[in-house]
C-alpha cells in the first residue's frame, strides 16, 4: 500500500453541501508532512448565514477566488497522488463528489479514502467524542477550526499520531463511489 496520504478538508457555503467555499490539502509522505495547499473557492452559489458564521468566509471573500473547475486543474494531481484522508470523511468525500458532478468533471469512478475520526475512536476510545477540535485539544495540536487549511493540517497530524501509535492504516481504507456518492467497500 502507498505511503502517500492526501489529507483534505472542505468548507461549504450553505446547507446543500454541494459546493466548496474553501479547500485545504496536506500531503503526507513516508510519515512526514511534505506539502500543503489552501484556497478559497468561488462556489457560484448562495451563502447561508450559519456557514458564514461557522467558517468566516463571506460571499465577498469568495467572489474573486477560482471556481472549483478552475481550481481542479491545479489540485487534481495532488488529489490523485495518494489515499485521501479526512476527518468525518464521508462528508468531505460527498462534497467532492457533488462538485465533480456539478461541474461535469470526469475524474475517476471511485477513490480510496480513510477517516481520521473513525481511526481516532480506535486509538483513543476513552475520549468523550472524536470531533476534530476534541482530538486536537487532547493531543495539543494547533487548530484554527473550520479553516480548511488548518483542518487539513490537523487531520494530517492526527494520521501521523495514529501511525506512531502503530495503527494499521490499511485496515481503515475504504472505496468511495464518486458517482453514487457512497462508500462501496474496503480498498
Amino acid at each position: 500500500m502507498t505511503e502517500r496520504y492526501i489529507a483534505f478538508d472542505v468548507e461549504t457555503p450553505n446547507c446543500a453541501n454541494d459546493r466548496m467555499s474553501a479547500i485545504g490539502i496536506t500531503v503526507i509522505e513516508r510519515g512526514v508532512i511534505v506539502d500543503g495547499f489552501y484556497s478559497l473557492v468561488n462556489p457560484e452559489a448562495r451563502f447561508d448565514y450559519f456557514n458564514v458564521q461557522l467558517t468566516g468566509i463571506t460571499p465577498e471573500m469568495a467572489v474573486t477566488a477560482p471556481t472549483f473547475s478552475e481550481l481542479w486543474e491545479e489540485i487534481e494531481p495532488l488529489m490523485s497522488s495518494g489515499i485521501l484522508i479526512a476527518h468525518n470523511a464521508p462528508f468531505d468525500m460527498g462534497v467532492l463528489a457533488k462538485c465533480l458532478c456539478a461541474y461535469g468533471i470526469d475524474w475517476q469512478s471511485s477513490a480510496s479514502y480513510a477517516c481520521t475520526c473513525v481511526m481516532g475512536r480506535a486509538c483513543y476510545p476513552g475520549l468523550p467524542n472524536h470531533k476534530l477540535n476534541t482530538m486536537c485539544d487532547y493531543l495539543e495540536l494547533n487548530l484554527n477550526h473550520h479553516n480548511a487549511g488548518s483542518d487539513s493540517r490537523a487531520c494530517g497530524e492526527l494520521l501521523l499520531d495514529y501511525m506512531r501509535r502503530g495503527l494499521n492504516i490499511s485496515r481503515y481504507v475504504r472505496r468511495y463511489d464518486l458517482s453514487q456518492r457512497r462508500t462501496v467497500g474496503r480498498f
